[in-house]
């Protein structure tokens, strides 16, 4: 039978898949003697088998109950028992941190007669009622999904009427009459009285848990941050301890280095007299954990103590959270923590240098999603600037944008092409969508450890919380600043500075970050643009990092590119060459009339005038390429798109000839000419037409054409005393045959042009693999290839018959609301359909070449998921964006560090 509770005792670390981060990282703090209340975890499979049955397994009752009286015994008292109840938290804990799970229910065993129970035994009949009403607040609206504001409001009410600052000042009274509130809003919402109980209420908050797992918020996180949708979480059920018995209690978060710097230190937010999400919901503004030390000298000291204990078992940034009951530490929860991307280049550098982790180690430990965010620009510090207020840096970045203010706002905005801030007083788990849609996240409320900032650091978002000098008005559209006046509404452009924790009126102008400088022109100049200690602390270690992740990688990294000025850019970046120039593009603008010449030729004579006049436009466009490419490879794609595309559209083309006709105007032979073409060469299904090989034989001498430019250009560069290194590819591939006509035709080519030129050409003949029966018969193909490219973009459209213009617009969102995939096919590899034929199509070529080059030129190449894919089944090279490339190299280094290991 399966087993589906384990005990805080029974688990470790190492085992998230089962036990969800939260389980096995408390099972782990049990493991090392560290203060963790009794508890125990239901695990993932419980999970899964509750999304696929829609009812918990029969046996997890009675593993519960084992477990529970487990806990019970330990404790000498019962849950929600009248005189001394045991009371216990409900926590969800998937493998990964995912924000928009379920919130934490806290005091679950309390109920009419408990409360008077735990009243006595503590002697402090306020902390009680606080529980209580806290325990109705959080089962309503996270087990029950009653609107938060029905709950929130009788509190802000309360508190306005009686002149409140805030929830410390409410009394016994106000807060057993907010309990009789709360019961009422229960009864009327849901129709049924709250439970009283106790299994009861634990039971349903864990079925609320598994139910959690599909929310839309937690939808929404899992397909941003690519989490499998199958995966399920785990519950954890963990004895209360009260941060909110009086002044000698408190509850907090910290962490062992600064989450936004990388710095060491000790850095976390805590809260006296209060419980479980206050520190982190940013309802109040918190103290730092050196007035903790003034507060609780012992705490103080005991909690630093473990730090340095789980940074030194993790080997890595921890994020604990704590409460301190009447003068006792208890550990709550461990991970490692998130981080911004600077800090995870700094972090993973300072622990190479405490001789912590290993330099190999410290590669993977940064991502490309990471590297990425290091790129984008940064505020000119040099630019006029109005500052219109400061708040905490709690996510670096720089982020202009409209002002919005809820979810709805930022989604409308964002549709419309616009670039948006969210502006929120304190932002909760419900905010998620906005914060996915924004470009940064600005809260009026809360510190480096609340909701906004984790989650935004988590998402390499700009944040900027505990602004207090502002005043958010939702329903009035406006943000006040109180020392200034000044207002600002909704719509209005500002702009925040992640670094600073400025925030500042209109747009500012951006430039290049340092890491961006030193990517472009090396370690020197980074350096030279950094703008303080910090920065150039942060490119030395990219630097490292990336330095590193080149020397270990067997992935080369090639770029696609165009035209002279991104592979310049790319070479720049570090590509290794160009994994594919796409000829196509060389064809738009004034020169798609020639092209169109070449369709509408009625004699040999007229076709042969038009390729005459296109070939010197294309040996220039390939020597420019090749000149900035120097001594490094480029892989030229002969024309690909349907030959319609370079003809007018059948409809508009029908609507204008329609409309001559009706006001009698003459249509011309020209424009009957062309309508005819268009006729002939209009296809309903054109990505499965007439394009690439097929287009090359049915209008003879257009690949001829390509051919000898590229031949062409080559000489003129060899000429010029340069080395380049061009590789023709031939397009959509499907028998051997295809490319056999090709090669014979560019073999006469090469020898026409070295004959000519005295210079030797002998370029190399390869072709794309983006058909399935290309890959399938790949190893006759390779007899006649001189190396292999995956065009996975068209590969994974022809294996899952997805055309890939229509689909994603057309319901791609229910496929991922359905779970057929949690990611597109199209932004990281469908390993198991499309990346088994690039396996296969790699196994069967060097069956027949063992030599054969192979890469791959879809934009799968930039995707970190999809590299370490590639480099697992043997790929030489990927290509990517220019942009990308950086990312790349980092990704192909980790990719072959952890598939060496594995």
């Amino acid at each position: 039978m399966t087993k589906y509770v384990y005990s805080f005792t029974e688990g470790n670390k190492d085992m998230k898949d089962l036990l969800g981060g939260k389980g096995a990282n408390l099972a782990e703090m049990t493991n090392l003697g560290l203060p963790v209340p009794p508890g125990f975890t239901i695990t993932t499979d419980a999970c899964r088998s509750y999304l696929n049955l829609g009812a918990t397994p029969e046996s997890l009752d009675v593993e519960v109950t084992a477990q529970l009286r487990a806990v019970e015994q330990q404790m000498g008292k019962t849950l929600g028992a009248a005189e001394d109840p045991l009371l216990v938290s409900v926590r969800s804990g998937a493998k990964f941190s995912m924000p928009g799970m379920m919130e934490t229910v806290l005091n679950i065993g309390l109920n009419d007669e408990s409360v008077e129970g735990l009243a006595a035994k503590s002697g402090n009949d306020r902390f009680a009622w606080d529980s209580y009403r806290r325990l109705i607040q959080m089962f309503g609206k996270t087990v029950l999904d009653i609107d938060g504001e029905h709950f929130s409001k009788p509190i802000e009410e309360l508190q306005h009427t009686k002149g409140y600052a805030g929830d410390l000042d409410m009394t016994t009274e106000d807060l057993k009459e907010l309990v009789a509130q709360f019961k009422d809003v229960v009864l009327r919402d849901t129709g049924k009285p709250f439970p009283q109980d106790p299994r009861e209420q634990m039971d349903l908050a864990i079925e609320a848990v598994f139910r959690s797992w599909n929310t839309d918020r937690a939808a929404i996180y899992r397909r941003r941050e690519r989490i499998p949708n199958d995966i399920g979480t785990a519950v954890n059920i963990c004895t209360m301890v009260f941060g909110n018995m009086g002044d000698k209690s408190g509850t907090g978060v910290c962490f062992t280095r600064d989450p936004s710097t990388g710095h060491s230190g000790v850095y976390g937010d805590y809260l006296v007299n209060a419980q479980g999400e206050d520190v982190v919901a940013g309802i109040r503004n918190t103290l730092s954990l050196a007035d903790l030390e003034k507060l609780d000298k012992k705490c103080y000291d005991e909690l630093v103590g473990i730090m340095h204990k789980l940074e030194t078992h993790y080997r890595d940034l921890c994020d604990i959270e704590f409460t301190i009951e009447e003068g006792k530490l208890w550990m709550l929860q461990t991970r490692v923590g998130k981080r911004t991307a600077g800090a995870a280049f700094r972090v993973a550098a300072q622990l190479v240098d405490e001789r912590l982790i290993t330099q190999d180690e410290a590669v993977t430990r940064v991502t490309g999603d990471q590297l990425t965010a290091l790129l984008f620009p940064q505020f000119d510090k040099d630019a006029d600037k109005t500052i219109i207020s400061r708040g905490m840096a709690a996510s670096p970045g720089a982020a202009v944008g409209e002002i919005v203010l809820n979810n709805e706002q930022a989604i409308e905005r964002t549709n419309a092409g616009a670039s948006v801030v969210l502006v929120r007083r304190e932002t909760n788990p419900d905010d998620l969508a906005g914060m996915v849609a924004a470009t940064g996240v600005l809260t009026a409320r809360g510190g480096k450890t609340s909701h906004a900032a984790v989650v935004a650091r988590g998402m390499g978002r700009c944040c900027v919380v505990g602004a207090e000098d502002l005043v958010v008005d939702e329903a009035a559209g406006t943000v006040d600043v109180k020392s200034t006046g000044k207002q600002f509404k909704r719509g209005d452009i500002i702009a925040i500075d992640g670094t600073t924790g400025e925030i500042f009126e209109g747009n500012v102008p951006v430039v290049d970050s340092p890491v961006m400088t030193y990517i472009s022109h090396g370690l020197e100049a980074g350096l030279a643009a950094s703008p303080d200690d910090a920065t150039k602390e942060l490119v030395e270690a990219v630097d490292r990092i990336l330095t590193r992740a080149d020397s270990k990688r067997h992935l080369l990294v090639r770029a696609n590119a165009d035209n002279p000025e991104d592979a310049r850019r790319a070479r720049e970046f570090g590509a290794q060459g160009i994994g594919l120039c796409r000829t196509e593009h060389m064809f738009l603008g004034d020169r798609r009339q020639l092209i169109e010449n070449v369709i509408l030729a009625d004699t040999e004579d007229e076709r042969q005038e038009a390729f005459d006049a296109l070939t010197p436009l294309q040996k220039g466009d390939f020597e420019g390429i090749f000149e900035a490419m120097d001594g490094r490879p480029v892989t030229v794609r002969l024309i690909d798109p349907p030959l319609h595309e370079f003809l007018p559209d059948l409809t508009e083309m029908s609507i204008k000839l329609a409309l001559k006709t009706e006001r009698g105007e003459e249509i011309t032979a020209h424009e009957k000419k062309v309508m005819a073409a268009v006729r002939a060469n209009h296809e309903q299904n054109p990505m499965l037409g007439l394009r690439g090989v097929r287009l090359g034989l049915k209008i003879p001498g257009l690949f001829s054409l390509q051919i000898r430019a590229i031949a062409e250009a080559y000489v003129a560069c060899k000429q010029k005393g340069l080395d380049p290194q061009p590789e023709i590819m031939v397009p959509l591939i499907g028998s051997v045959r295809e490319l056999q006509i090709v090669r014979d035709e560019a073999t006469e080519i090469f020898k026409e042009v070295s004959e000519a030129s005295g210079v030797e050409v002998d370029l190399p003949v390869g072709n794309m693999i983006e058909l399935p029966r290309a890959a399938m018969t790949a190893e006759d193909i390779a007899k006649e290839s001189d190396f292999f490219s995956f065009g996975t973009n068209d590969l994974t459209q022809t294996t899952w018959g997805f055309s890939r213009d229509d689909v994603e617009a057309s319901f791609f969102n229910e496929y991922f609301d359905a779970g057929v995939f949690g990611i597109s096919p199209f932004e990281t590899i469908d390993i198991h359909g499309v990346g088994a034929l690039v396996k296969e199509g790699v196994a069967r070529g060097r069956s027949a070449k063992p030599e054969l080059h192979c890469g791959v030129c879809g934009e799968h190449g930039g995707d970190p998921t999809s590299i370490h894919f590639f480099d697992s089944v043997g790929l030489d090279y990927v290509s990517c964006s220019p942009f990308r490339v950086p990312i790349a190299r980092l990704e192909a280094g980790r990719a072959a560090i952890s598939n060496d290991v594995a």
